[in-house]
């Protein structure tokens, strides 16, 4: 039987790779979800409003990652049906993936991947008329928060701001409202990055030639 990690520390590649596909991170968030209970590949797509036969290739490749596992198995009409687990309560991304130097970064696309399933997932939940953005201030008892700003401070400031949202986000983590029955499901998304100044060209206006590689 397999042991079910509290979190997982991406460094691999592969497994970068696996995250890299905004179904793939649905999948993984469905049964996250669901834990303890596991979901076959039908209540999966059921759960996501996708076709099942959709989903087959993309469940073989995080369970070939070690990110989800085969929990039970049942016989469904003469057919053996697996039901699948997360192999973990949380993920996150090590450090090691987040190179300097103005390289591309391997995580690239898995933080890109989240972007995009965290768009779909609203707009699903928007249009069905679950999102009520109607602020506290007007009788909203589940208030929504959205806001999109860009503001300029000094790095002292932005490290005074980093460790506040530190300090916030482990203090949401670190309880669980769950089994309180006006508990509602929350999505929470963040995202801060500071940009660096554009470099100057040379004098002369052009752009330094990159060596060429190979």
């Amino acid at each position: 039987m397999v042991d079910q990690m509290k979190e997982r520390e991406v460094t691999d590649v592969a497994t970068l790779k696996a995250l890299a596909d905004p179904l793939r991170l649905a999948v993984l968030s469905a049964l996250m979800k669901s834990d303890p209970q596991p979901l076959s590949v039908k209540e999966i797509a059921a759960e996501l409003d996708e076709a099942p036969t959709k989903l087959y290739r993309h469940i073989k490749q995080l369970e070939q990652t070690g990110l989800v596992f085969v929990a039970e198995t049942r016989l469904v009409s003469g057919i053996v049906e697996s039901r699948y687990r997360s192999a973990q309560q949380s993920l996150r991304l090590s450090p090691q993936v987040y190179p300097g130097g103005g390289q591309s970064p391997a995580a690239l696309d898995t933080m890109l991947a989240a972007m995009d399933l965290v768009r779909a997932d609203f707009r699903r939940n928007f249009l069905a008329g679950r999102i009520d953005l109607t602020p506290a201030a007007k009788g909203n008892p589940r208030p929504n928060k959205f806001a999109h700003s860009t503001v300029r401070l000094t790095p002292e400031r932005l490290r005074r701001l980093r460790a506040r949202l530190d300090e916030v986000l482990d203090e949401v983590f670190a309880e669980d409202d769950s089994a309180e029955p006006d508990a509602v499901e929350v999505t929470l998304f963040a995202l801060m990055y500071a940009v660096e100044p554009a470099q100057e060209p040379p004098a002369g206006g052009r752009t330094a030639a990159r060596p060429s590689e190979g």
